[in-house]
């Protein structure tokens, strides 16, 4: 039983634990910003349907 060498290895312990959760943050962070991301596409994707639609049907009933 040495015990410098368990408090050397229980302080790297300890710093791996700090750098996990501060990871366990940043993949939060980066799932979110993806999900956000996401909605804008989609929200894109609708608008320009509806702009679409709209430039068909006036097209369709003013050029004859």
């Amino acid at each position: 039983f040495d015990p410098v060498r368990d408090g050397v290895l229980w302080q790297k312990v300890q710093d791996m634990d700090k750098k996990i959760d501060k990871m366990e943050g940043q993949v939060e962070r980066l799932l979110a910003l993806a999900n956000q991301s996401k909605g804008g596409f989609w929200a894109g994707m609708t608008i320009a349907s509806i702009l679409g639609g709209v430039v068909g049907w006036i097209a369709k009933h003013w050029v004859k």
